[in-house]
């Protein structure tokens, strides 16, 4: 049975990689993406989008999103992560083709009430979007099958932050969204550093895309020079983490990871903003700022091997 998705997304390299092992993967509908600034501002999260759209050819729709977080003032683009244009600095043609007339939010909202209980929600940016569907209607709680989301780090494994000690970027760039994303009555599975910091694409595996999987295998390895270029100088490693794939890979098969239960909230602001904590024991307390909201859950540990097969496979059977 295929899973129907709306992948929020702000492309990113590792976006890229996402959005191609969704759109490759027989398990899955890829309906929309809805963009999100982040690794690139949102005019070139959108354009990357579209790219993608009309160059793998694509049926979903591309909606835009929004410019910027909540309440905090933006962090900026992650230049140093994923280049100036997002695609690790590659040259690519301008799309023709346009976005969805209706702003990312208003898109989800839309599309739920429009196939109720079918369509899962992946979220692998910065979760504005989905905080601004919330805000607006909240009744979407009752329409989504399940929001699965790439972010926050809550120090399994000790991983605990990528952009700060203890927060991950994509909770770090608007928290505030994130708490109400994490707080709200609907199903949400967290796929953060714990799991993504133990799954590795090396070299060797890219190659392999490269050499094994036509024109996205050679679109996945020029656009990766760049970001393992940045891996090899800022963390000594052949290759990088798993990071926004992985939430893909929990939707073809949640089997893969061990979750964790109980509830989330982020710290909004102060040096721990973008903190994720999950409050995952049965205790009671005078003072309980987790007890009142829904239990969610977080994975603690993947099947890293299966997850890399799983994408390979997928990714090899698309370019055939």
């Amino acid at each position: 049975m295929t899973t129907k998705i709306i992948l929020d997304t702000d492309p990113g390299i590792d976006d890229a990689m996402a959005i191609l092992f969704a759109e490759a993967s027989p398990a899955i509908e890829l309906v929309g993406l809805t963009t999100i600034y982040g690794n690139a501002d949102i005019d070139t999260s959108t354009r990357n989008a579209l790219y993608l759209k009309q160059r793998f050819g694509f049926q979903c729709d591309v909606a835009k999103g929004a410019t910027q977080p909540l309440k905090r003032e933006p962090v900026g683009a992650s230049v140093a992560v994923h280049g100036e244009n997002g695609f690790g600095d590659v040259p690519i043609e301008p799309p023709t083709i346009s976005a969805d007339s209706r702003p990312a939010h208003q898109y989800i909202i839309e599309m739920l009430k429009a196939s109720p209980g079918e369509i899962t929600l992946v979220a692998v940016g910065p979760l504005t979007n989905l905080a601004l569907a919330l805000e607006q209607a909240p009744e979407i709680t009752k329409l989504v099958k399940e929001v699965v989301i790439m972010g926050g780090a809550f120090g399994t494994h000790e991983h605990t932050g990528n952009v700060t000690p203890f927060a991950e970027a994509n909770v770090h760039d608007d928290p505030h969204a994130a708490d109400i994303v994490f707080t709200a009555d609907w199903p949400v599975t967290v796929v953060g550093l714990d799991v993504t910091h133990e799954a590795f694409f090396s070299t060797d595996y890219i190659d392999t895309l490269r050499d094994t999987c036509g024109e996205v295998g050679e679109f996945m390895w020029d656009i990766s020079r760049f970001y393992l270029d940045f891996y090899k100088t800022r963390m000594g490693v052949d290759g990088c983490f798993v990071h926004d794939p992985s939430a893909i890979a929990y939707v073809i098969d949640p089997d893969l990871f061990e979750v964790r239960k109980g509830p989330i909230r982020v710290v909004c602001e102060g040096p721990a903003e973008g903190l994720t904590l999950q409050k995952y024991k049965d205790t009671g307390h005078k003072t309980d700022e987790w007890a009142n909201y829904p239990p969610q859950n977080v994975a603690v540990s993947v099947n890293d091997q299966a997850l890399l097969d799983l994408y390979l496979d997928a990714i090899t059977s698309y370019s055939d």
